[in-house]
This record gives C-alpha cells, structure tokens and sequence, in this order.
C-alpha cells in the first residue's frame, strides 16, 4: 500500500500500473532528505516591551539576587601568588568617645609636664625588743587606780583638856588612836568603797587570828581573813574591840559575800558570836557605831551620798540566802541608825 502522503509526490499518470508506481516512490523516498531541527520550530520573536518613564518615587529596588546573565558569566578567578597575598588588617579597637567633663581634663593632662614618682623609700625595721627575764606575777583586785585619786582621810578631832572629859579619847571609847592612825593609812581609792556590809561569826567565840587562821587553812582562801574589821564579843578578844584585817590595809576585795562585784565595792564588818542563838553585847553595837561612822568619813561620798549600809541577808544575792548576821540582830537599830 502506498501512504496516502507521498502520494503528491508521484507523477501523475492514468497509464501508471503498480510497479511503476513502487518505483517511483522508493525513488521519491532516497530523494527526501531530513531537515534540520532548528529549521523545522524556529520561535516566533517576543514583542519587545515598551520603555516605561522611572521616576524616583517608582525606581525598583535592586535586588540582592543576581540576574540569569550574572550566573550564566563566569567571572576571571585571578589566583595570587605567595608574594601578593594581602595580610589580614588588624581591626582597630573602637575607643569611647571622651565626655565633656572628661574632655578638659584631658587637656590639662596634656598640658602638663611628665611626672616621674620619686622611688619610695624601704621602711627601716623597728630594732628587736631585748628580751628580758620572765618572773611570776600575783594579781589581785586590789582596786587601787591612781587616776581616780586617793581619797584623803577625815580631819583628826580637836583635842580638849583634862577637864573636858579626859581629851580626845573621850569623843571615841572604841575607835582608839592606834585604830584610827591604821584606818588613814591605808591608800583609799575615790568612789571605790560604797556598801558596808555587817556580819556575824556564828560562833560564840574567836577573833581575827582565829578566822585569819580558818579562812586560810580549811576554807583556802589566799588572802585569808574575809572581812576588813572584826569587834570582839569579849571571849577571845576585847568586848569592843575593833580589828583591822589585811584586806583593809591592802585594800584589796573582800570575800564576805557571794559576789565577786560586790565583794570588791563593799567592806565587811564581823560581829564575834552567833546571833541566832544571842544577842550581840551593848560594847559590840557601840563599836560598831563608831567605827561605820568613821569608814563613812574615810571613804567619802558618791554622787553627795554616804556608803550605804546593809546586813549581810539583805545584800546577798537571792540564789545563795543567808540568815547572817542572825535572827536575834536587831536590824531596827542598824537601819534606824544609818
């Protein structure tokens, strides 16, 4: 069958029989020839689009993309050589901008001539201490302290004549001459002493000695005799007679009571006998008049205030209770007194 294509292609012949016919189109088929690829779609050319009028406001921003024609264009790669490689720069350090309180400164600064600090000079080491022997110290609350001054003792009695009653002994029958000149002795500390205090033995006979001796040995107390005055009841001692202890001619603490505080602010005064059981003697209250009268003198005042004067129960702390100077001591007396 011949294609109906080719068909133009054959002479045209009523005469023509079939072979005459296959013939001529496998003549007319080596005839043909291909066409080229390019020949056979050939694009139609795009219109080219009208100039537009840009204007400022309407320019279109470049965009950061590149065009088609960018990346078709390879761009020339130049390679360097090691004698043209570039150093990296250094960035430079950004430096704050001066203020203007900063900025005069500044200038004075320039203004100014270098300075160079003068070297300071090594201190000199302090020369080394001898050394010096070490010897045991004792100390004591002897409460003595020379910037508070001593306190002056009490202007002496004018002395009378035979016929005003005997002398000067006569204004004193307990508080003799020799007990008096000891009292003054003594270098009394202003504002130190400010309580004094009365106690009892509890028992019905002894002295200083005696208690010195007990208050040494069995109690160990270093400074021995508690008390700064002790008055006999007669037994062992004068019935009157006033002692005078160590602690008060070193005027050092007592320890009379059971407070370290008050042992060192408050003289003790110690009535021989147990007044629980007796009463102490007409001689013994007397004594004891004259003599707290006298330390009130000697001591002088705090505050344009005489020593206060207490018995050992009213002036111990709660927690250690005693009943000293006893039951039988007549308290009216004492407080009525003083």
């Amino acid at each position: 069958m011949i294609s109906v294509g080719l068909l133009p292609l054959l002479p045209r012949s009523s005469a023509m029989t079939e072979e005459e016919a296959k013939k001529a189109f496998l003549r007319a088929r080596e005839e043909m020839q291909t066409v080229p690829a390019e020949e056979q779609a050939t694009p139609a050319p795009k219109p080219k689009p009208k100039p537009r009028k840009i204007s400022p406001t309407s320019a279109p921003k470049p965009s950061a993309k590149p065009t088609e024609a960018e990346e078709e264009t390879p761009k020339p790669v130049h390679k360097t050589t090691p004698e043209e490689t570039p150093k990296p720069k250094k960035k430079k350090k950004h430096k704050p901008e001066p203020t203007p309180e900063e900025t005069p400164k500044r200038e004075i600064e320039r203004a100014l001539p270098a300075v160079t600090p003068r070297p300071t000079p090594a201190p000199t080491p302090p020369p080394r201490a001898q050394a010096v022997p070490s010897a045991p110290v004792t100390i004591e609350k002897s409460g003595i302290d020379e910037t508070a001054g001593l306190e002056p003792p009490p202007p002496s009695a004018p002395k009378r004549h035979w016929w005003q009653f005997g002398g000067d002994n006569t204004q004193y029958k307990y508080l003799t001459r020799a007990v008096r000149d000891a009292i003054d002795r003594a270098p009394v500390v202003r504002h130190r002493w400010r309580y004094i205090v009365v106690h009892n033995s509890g028992t019905r006979q002894g002295n200083a000695k005696i208690f010195d001796y007990y208050h040494r040995h069995t109690r160990k107390m270093p400074n021995g005799l508690a008390y700064h005055f002790v008055i006999g009841n007669g037994t062992s001692s004068g019935n009157g007679q006033i002692e005078i202890g160590d602690r008060w001619r070193r005027q050092i603490n007592g320890g009379h009571v059971h407070s370290d505080y008050l042992n060192n602010i408050a003289l003790g005064i110690c009535l021989v006998g147990d007044f629980n059981r007796d009463l102490p003697t007409r001689q013994q209250l007397e004594a004891l008049d004259e003599l707290i009268r006298y330390l009130r003198k000697r001591v002088g005042t705090i505050d344009r205030k005489e020593a206060i004067v207490k018995a050992h129960r009213d002036i111990n702390p709660p927690q250690w209770p005693t009943d000293c100077p006893g039951d039988k001591f007549p308290y009216r007396w004492l407080y009525g007194r003083f």
